[in-house]
């Protein structure tokens, strides 16, 4: 039998239904009737009165205690989202973390001068992290390194809340645990994004998108630990070289291997690694000391 996967009844908090083969078996005759018992009553969402106005004055204050009550009362544009990419095949728990990621990017991002009810928005945001989400796990869309490592890290610590506390963590409590400051995680959320959106048209030789490291800064010295500005510039400097340069900078610094065992995998001699190795430091040091 193949592995399971619970679908949400709607009925009752905690009732689940279980669908073997989420990309191949069909639902049974009753989930259907749940999800489309589920989905008429999520597209009759109605949110909590006075949600429009929190999200409204929270993008004047940045209170941290309205985030939290915003949060909460936007939490069901999630699961709703998660109904339309129910046949994607990804693990639920995982689409809902992302969607939550989302819905903070929406917060953190909205702006009432243009015009746009908050709930219109944080929707969009919600379904297009879930949809890019699933495009970044098939390799379809472009973005920079570093940027993929740093939205591993932000998408492990919200698990990892979830697991320790059994809840999401604000934004405070997200950089706290990333040892960012609130501020620097602010621009990775708006760089995030507008990698997104650039990323749908952009050639492949364009450059993706300007973001100021300047804002993003560590919150407390770890030792043996790079802070995350001096982080983000290396693995920009590292994009920069070229892909056998990369490859064997990564062995030879994140691998651990010798000159010899680096030859042996790429094909090469150890006098040809010796000597990448000593052009790549040349260009390293060129990009960070500029």
């Amino acid at each position: 039998m193949g592995r399971g996967r619970r679908v949400y009844a709607g009925a009752a908090p905690g009732i689940y239904l279980v669908v073997t083969d989420p990309l191949m078996a069909p639902l049974t005759q009753t989930a259907r009737a749940y999800r489309r018992t589920e989905r008429c009553a999520l597209w009759r969402l109605e949110l909590p009165y006075g949600a429009e106005l929190l999200a409204l004055q929270y993008a004047r204050t940045h209170d941290p205690e309205l985030r939290e009550r915003i949060v909460a009362a936007y939490a069901p544009l999630i699961e709703r989202a998660l109904l339309d990419f129910a046949s994607a095949g990804a693990p639920e728990e995982d689409l809902r973390q992302v969607g939550y990621i989302g819905l903070l990017t929406a917060l953190e991002l909205f702006d009432p001068s243009r015009g746009t009810k908050f709930r219109t928005y944080a929707n969009h945001l919600i379904r297009g992290e879930i949809f890019h989400y699933l495009r970044d796990q098939r390799d379809t869309i472009r973005q920079p390194r570093w940027l993929r490592r740093l939205n591993r890290q932000i998408e492990a610590e919200v698990a990892r809340a979830l697991s320790e506390e059994g809840r999401y963590p604000g934004l405070e409590e997200l950089a706290v645990r990333l040892n960012i400051r609130e501020e620097g995680l602010r621009e990775l959320l708006k760089t995030r994004e507008a990698v997104r959106t650039v990323s749908l048209d952009a050639a492949d030789d364009e450059e993706q998108v300007q973001f100021d490291h300047r804002r993003i800064r560590h919150r407390a010295y770890t030792s043996f630990r790079l802070p995350i500005e001096d982080k983000i510039v290396l693995y920009q400097a590292l994009e920069r070289l070229s892909l056998l340069q990369r490859r064997v900078v990564y062995y030879l610094f994140f691998g651990g291997l010798t000159q010899w065992e680096v030859a042996r995998r790429i094909g090469i001699s150890q006098k040809h690694v010796s000597r990448i190795l000593a052009q790549s430091l040349v260009r390293l040091r060129a990009l960070l000391s500029g």
